[in-house]
């Protein structure tokens, strides 16, 4: 038993077995004042029996006869579930024709070739225990005969022509006739003297079964069911005979008595057979229970007299017959109790003037205290109408005056003592709008103020809050909210509506509103547009159940043409203050005819529309009850969705107010396993929105409808919707996990789909989750980050993006429903094959010298794979940032330093260096370094350059020139050649191209392939960058901007990013053709 409680805890799941605690149990409670008992609980454990085995017979039957297959399920506790299925777990069909019946067996009414079938399978579910029993299959050949004889009907179940059924009032009563006949007989249900109970009765099994729910005496009677064809009927006669278990009446309520005092304890309960009403004292039978002579039990009435306070006991209550039992206690309490007053001294109650003002005085003893109510320290006792006493003690002052303000006394007495306690009562003034605000027009870009002047009473602190159309002032620095005013700038088209003022204090709350329209300026400053003004005069005639005629006439509609008349309703009954829009008329029209519905306290206005706006709303008009009537309509939105794995969580939209058509507005909710021919389980609730079914399979379909009704009858048959229970944790990991390794960044994963029942919920897809071991490279392991890819709907496959080349990898599969992910299935391990390798992680050029350079660099960040060696290639650049020839070096893999030696002095060399593996090479790193100038000379270079006699030779030389040139411009104006010009054209050098003439640009230099070396000489682009090599396994040349990405089901879409710099230009070609200018580069 639990510590300081009375619940008893039975654990059998650390061991033991459930029957060593099956019994009848019973709680008893007990202090000194006596003792309580519970009902009975009756234990047992579940039981799931295997079927019996037996040796089945084939069933050789001839076309048009009946056939019954029984099923005979082993006897469970509960007892089974049956329905009868193939050997492909597929539902065996059921008609007219073929049906089960109450008992779980077969029948055919009449057998056809097509039933030919050796599997005929019984099944028994077991739900508390959640197991599923099977028969032996039942093999049925079916043998024609020509022609087939057809013949009446005949009764299969019940037997006779007479049966007996009796049931308990409550319970749902169920009714069987099954026949045979061919054609197959159509069944149809009498109650012989009556008629069948509406509301109440189904018809299931294609008419074989009766259905009464919720029976009660009345329906006892006999019930007939008549099965025809065409060539004939035959009927059976069911008496029903409706008992009860006892129920109450008047049960036994708790009883506190003063000493001396006299009392009865009453226990009326009815049932069919009548009940006993048997007592019990301190859970003992009276009989033998210690004497009280101020007791005497006459029947179901325990009579006290004079009570003392050894008296008290708690007595229960028995009544029993055959059928059951109804246990009640009834504490009877004799106390001798001074009054004590429960209200705290000197309470201050404040109300507001003309209101009901009520003071308490909470009160106990035993005898029951008389209350009286005093005025003033010396106040005389307070009677007259204008005072309410309550008998809890309360004093209600319907109208409270400002002459009721004062102290009031609560004086309570008993033969025992007298106790008193004061209070205090002030009368405030109400709080009152005096200046409200009123309906405004401005014009665009004005600006307006609305007033709200307010009066209080000096004690109360009012808040005041402005409201736009019934929410919050916009968050704008326009709106200037003062004191006793709301002042909006520049006024917009926005700013068009209704302000409220709201003025609250601790006791009251006022509230005032004005409409405020924002018109553009008037084209003649002499017509003025406003709103409409309010209709009047309503007039309601043609009163009909569900439709009445409203009439009104129009108000003045201040130069701007009435376009509508908007109609609106209170429902006076649910929601009283409440405006619902009804529906719109074009302004023409000054008459409506308005559709109702029952059970509404209508009242109608109206309002005019026009270009400017809304009027206001005209006074309502008189009031109209409609009577009432069944619910026209269901709830809508009824959804099943199991919040945990062993229940059905029903919910729905309940109706309106107006919606329910009548008082008692209820719901009635039914359901039944979908596909399993259950019997409707049905309740009524009251009128909420949430019905929980306790105890259901996990994830399986239910048809759930629900059906409105009130006191009048039920709303049409609802439409079933489909829900399922819970769900749970998936069962089985997904089998035959198989990886293929595309290539060294991408890998397919496929597996086996999991059994749709092992799912146990939605199947909402797999998750995959890898991670990386190892590298294949680097054997130091690192910390395990695991990836998760989920693909989507019922995938047998996947692709594994983004992993890194020569690595290990491991990675699971789990299946995923509503509920979460379901056990893994076993780590597969899979490795990438070598990629390339990533850049060297640095290259440094140390210790320059005349004639040699020290390199040192570092490993790739990420090898992707076995080092082979590193490529070294290197090629000088002159002044001009033209590259000479490219020298290569193969350097084993192991090196991380090297000096080259035998290089050209004062020369700057551009150095470009990858790693390679036995996949190819990766990417490069580059970089420049320039060899020390030889100091002598350099020296002499200078001497020369400043010596006189250079000066000179370099003078005469151009003096040389200048004359070569005036005697080639000479000769050229006479026609002839000069030297210079023909050996150009005998000796054209071939990669010099003239100009072409059409256009008068140079010929373009082309070469057959783009990735050759630049040639010797050849000049660099302005940018003084290298062009880079094309890539063979790049995506670059094809087109940039395409985003990776995957397909829905997991395939790797990719993309490559990023250019790799291409490999530096080789050989001494020139890429371009020298030109004119190049030469004097050259020469100069």
């Amino acid at each position: 038993m639990k510590p300081n409680s009375g619940t008893l805890v039975i654990n059998i799941m650390n061991g033991g077995k459930a029957e060593a605690y099956e019994g009848v149990y019973q709680c008893t409670a007990r202090n000194e004042r006596g003792a309580a008992i519970s009902n009975n609980i009756v234990i047992r454990p579940s039981r799931s029996p295997l079927w019996t085995k037996e040796k089945l017979e084939p069933n050789q039957v001839r076309e048009g006869d009946s056939l019954v297959l029984h099923c005979r399920p082993p006897v469970g506790l509960p007892p089974p579930i049956i329905f009868w299925m193939d050997n492909a777990f597929q539902r065996l069909p059921q008609s007219e024709r073929v049906s089960q019946g109450l008992n779980g067996d077969l029948y055919f009414s009449n057998v056809q070739p097509e039933d030919t079938r050796e599997d005929y399978i019984c099944y028994a579910r077991f739900n508390h225990t959640q197991t599923i029993q099977q028969k032996q299959p039942i093999s049925v050949k079916v043998f024609s005969t020509k022609p087939v004889t057809e013949r009446p009907p005949i009764l299969l179940t019940p037997t006779g022509t007479t049966s007996n059924k009796v049931e308990l009032r409550g319970n749902v009563l169920l009714l069987e006739c099954i026949a045979a006949g061919l054609p197959t007989p159509v069944i149809r249900w009498i109650k012989e003297g009556g008629e069948l109970p509406a509301n109440r009765t189904l018809f299931e099994n294609f008419k074989k079964t009766l259905k009464i729910i919720d029976v009660s005496e009345a329906d006892s009677g006999n019930y007939k069911c008549i099965a025809r064809n065409i060539l004939g009927s035959t009927h059976h006669v069911i008496s029903v005979t409706v008992k009860a278990a006892p129920y109450w009446i008047t049960a036994p309520r708790n009883l506190v008595l003063s000493p001396g005092e006299d009392g009865t304890l009453i226990c009326r309960a009815n049932g069919n057979p009548k009940p006993s009403i048997s007592w019990l004292a301190n859970g003992v039978p009276i009989a033998i229970a210690p004497e009280d002579p101020s007791r005497k039990v006459d029947g179901d009435t325990i009579i006290f007299s004079a009570v003392q306070e050894r008296s008290s006991a708690v007595y229960q209550c028995n009544a029993s017959n055959e059928y059951g039992y109804l246990l009640a206690n009834a504490f009877v309490n004799v106390l001798a109790e001074p009054p004590r007053i429960l209200t705290p001294a000197n309470k201050l109650y404040q109300v507001i003037l003309d209101s009901p003002a009520l003071i308490d005085c909470a009160y106990f003893g035993s005898p029951k205290p008389e209350i009286e109510w005093f005025k003033g320290v010396k106040g005389s006792i307070l009677r007259g109408n204008e005072y309410v006493f309550h008998d809890n003690g309360t004093l209600e002052i319907p109208v409270a005056q400002k002459d009721s303000t004062g102290t009031y006394t609560c004086v309570a007495r008993n033969e025992l003592g007298k106790i008193q306690n004061e209070v205090q009562l002030e009368v405030k003034d109400p709080t009152m709008i005096i200046k409200q605000p009123e309906y405004k027009v401005i014009q665009r870009y004005g600006h307006v103020s609305f007033e709200c002047i307010i009066k209080h009473d000096s004690t109360l602190i009012p808040t005041v809050i402005w409201l736009k159309d019934n929410d919050e002032l916009p968050d704008d620095e326009r709106f200037l909210v003062g004191k006793d005013n709301l002042t909006i700038m520049n006024v917009t088209d926005k700013d068009d509506g209704t302000y409220t003022c709201i003025v609250n204090t601790t006791l009251d709350s006022v509230s005032a509103s004005a409409v405020l329209t924002v018109v553009a300026a008037p084209p003649t400053p002499a017509i003025i547009y406003a709103r409409p003004n309010p209709p009047f005069d309503l007039e309601l005639t043609g009163q009909l159940e569900r439709s009445i005629e409203l009439s009104w006439i129009p108000g003045d509609e201040n130069n701007s043409p009435i376009t509508s008349f908007v109609i609106e309703y209170e429902d006076g009954l649910h929601e009283p203050g409440v405006w619902h829009y009804q529906t719109e008329v074009p302004g023409s029209q000054t008459t409506v005819q308005l559709k109702l519905s029952p059970y509404v306290n209508y009242s109608f206005r109206v309002i005019a529309v026009n270009e400017i706006g809304r009027s206001q709303p005209s006074e309502p008009s008189e009031q109209y009850l409609t009577k009432s009537a069944n619910p026209d309509e269901n709830p809508s939105n009824v959804q099943g969705i199991g919040s945990e794995p062993d229940n059905l969580v029903i919910t729905w939209e309940s109706l309106k107010g107006f919606q329910s058509n009548g008082p008692g507005l209820q719901y009635k909710v039914s359901w039944r396993q979908k596909d399993v021919d259950d019997e409707w389980t049905s309740v009524v609730v009251a009128n909420v929105s949430k019905y929980i079914v306790s105890g259901t399979p996990t994830f399986v379909p239910y048809e759930i409808k629900v059906q409105a009704l009130n006191d009048l009858g039920y709303a049409p048959e609802p439409s079933e919707v489909i829900g399922h229970s819970g769900e749970d944790l998936p069962m089985v990991a997904p089998g035959n996990v198989q990886v293929h390794v595309i290539n060294s960044t991408l890998a397919k994963v496929h597996w086996d789909p999991v059994p749709l029942k092992s799912v146990r919920g939605h199947l909402q897809g797999y998750k995959v989750y890898y991670w990386k071991v190892q590298s294949l490279s680097r054997r130091s392991k690192r910390h395990i980050e695991k990836k998760i890819l989920t693909f989507r709907g019922n995938k047998t496959f996947g692709m594994l993006p983004g992993l890194e080349p020569y690595s290990s990898y491991k990675l699971n599969v789990r299946v995923v429903n509503g509920k979460g992910e379901g056990p893994a299935s076993p780590d597969k391990v899979f490795k990438t094959p070598e990629g390339v390798p990533s850049s060297p992680s640095f290259l440094k050029i140390t210790n320059p010298t005349l004639d040699s350079l020290t390199l040192e660099w570092g490993s790739p960040t990420h090898p992707n794979g076995v080092l082979i060696s590193y490529i070294l290639k290197f090629q000088p650049i002159n002044n001009t940032h033209e590259l000479g020839p490219l020298v290569e070096i193969r350097i084993p893999a192991n090196e991380s330093s090297l000096i080259l030696k035998n290089l050209n002095y004062s020369t700057r060399y551009k150095f470009y260096f990858n790693a390679q593996t036995s996949v190819g090479s990766g990417s490069q790193i580059t970089e420049e370094a320039v060899t020390i100038m030889d100091e002598a000379m350099a020296s002499r270079q200078v001497d020369i350059a400043t010596q006189g006699w250079f000066i000179g030779l370099m003078c005469a030389v151009a003096l040389l020139i200048l004359i070569l040139l005036i005697v080639c411009f000479i000769r050229r104006n006479k026609g002839g050649k000069y030297p210079v010009k023909e050996k150009e054209d005998a000796h054209a050098d071939p990669e010099i191209q003239p100009m072409k003439e059409d256009d008068g640009t140079f010929g373009e230099y082309s070469d057959a392939e783009d990735h050759k070396p630049l040639k010797k000489g050849s000049r660099t682009p302005s940018d003084r960058t290298v062009k880079k090599e094309d890539s063979d396994d790049s995506l670059v040349d094809y087109g940039e901007g395409v985003n990776g990405q995957f397909n829905e089901d997991g395939s790797f879409i990719g993309q490559y990013s990023g250019k790799k710099e291409k490999e530096p230009a080789e050989g001494n070609e020139s890429s371009e053709a020298p030109s004119p200018v190049n030469a004097m580069n050259s020469f100069v």
